[in-house]
C-alpha cells in the first residue's frame, strides 16, 4: 500500500494548487496525482507551467475535465507518465469521448451516486472504473442503480485499476473532501476488496502535509483490509 497511495494536488483556486505544490517542492516529493476538476483552461495552463519547473517526474492518475484536449492528455501522459485519466458518468452522456479517442485504454469512469446510470454509459468501452471508495460507500448504504452497476462488474478484475480515496460522513451518507479525523477514513474497513486498484488517489484538499499523515494511517487500514 505504501506505493499504492499517493498524495495529490487538489483544489478550487490558485492558492489551493499552488500551496500544495510549493509544500510538494520543499519535501522533494516526485510523485503525486493531479485533480483537475475545478480549473478551465487558462488556469490548467498555468498549473502545467508550474509542473514542468517543478521536480514532480510522476503523475499517474489524473482527474481530467469535460473541457479538456486530446492535447492535454497527450502532454500529461508523455511528460508525466499517466496511465489513468479519470472522468464522470456525465462525460459519456455529452459524448466528451470523441475527443479523446485513442486514450479509450486509458480513460476510468467514476460512479456518482444519484440513483441514475444513463444507458449511455458503458464501461467496457474504456480501461474501466476508477472507483472512488467513498461515493460507493454512499451508494451500498443506499443500495441503489451506482452501487448495482459496479457491483455487477466485481468479477472482472481488469475494471478496477484505480481509486479516488476521500471520506465518508455516517450521519449523512455522504462523501468529505476536508477530513478533520483519521476515524472519517474508517468506512474503509467495510469495503470489498476487489474495489482498491494499483493506484489510490488521495482527494481531500488537505494539506500536503496532512496527506502524508492520512497516508501512513490509511496504509494500516488498507493492509490489514487486504490481508
Amino acid at each position: 500500500m505504501i506505493k499504492r497511495i499517493l498524495i495529490s494536488i487538489t483544489g478550487k483556486n490558485r492558492k489551493d494548487w499552488k500551496s500544495k505544490l510549493e509544500e510538494i517542492e520543499a519535501l522533494k516529493i516526485k510523485e503525486v496525482c493531479l485533480f483537475l476538476e475545478f480549473y478551465d483552461k487558462e488556469k490548467r495552463e498555468e498549473i502545467y507551467r508550474a509542473l514542468l519547473n517543478s521536480k514532480i517526474k510522476s503523475i499517474p492518475l489524473v482527474h481530467i475535465r469535460h473541457d479538456m484536449i486530446k492535447e492535454e492528455l497527450k502532454f500529461l501522459k508523455h511528460q508525466y507518465k499517466t496511465k489513468y485519466f479519470t472522468i464522470h458518468e456525465i462525460n459519456f452522456e455529452q459524448d466528451d469521448l470523441l475527443k479523446w479517442k485513442g486514450f479509450y485504454k486509458n480513460l476510468c469512469l467514476e460512479m456518482n451516486f444519484d440513483n441514475y446510470v444513463s444507458s449511455k454509459v458503458k464501461v467496457e468501452k474504456i480501461d474501466g472504473f476508477c472507483i472512488d471508495l467513498a461515493h460507493f460507500k454512499v451508494a451500498k448504504e443506499m443500495q441503489n442503480k451506482d452501487f448495482e452497476y459496479v457491483f455487477n462488474k466485481r468479477k472482472f478484475k481488469k475494471y478496477f485499476d484505480c481509486n479516488h480515496l476521500n471520506g465518508w460522513d455516517k450521519k449523512t451518507n455522504c462523501d468529505m473532501h476536508t477530513i478533520n479525523s483519521l476515524k472519517d477514513f474508517d468506512y474503509l474497513k467495510t469495503l470489498p476488496n476487489f474495489l482498491f486498484g494499483k493506484v489510490i488517489a488521495l482527494e481531500v484538499f488537505n494539506s500536503i502535509k496532512e496527506q502524508l499523515e492520512f497516508k501512513k494511517y490509511l496504509i494500516k487500514v488498507l493492509n490489514k483490509n487486504n490481508s
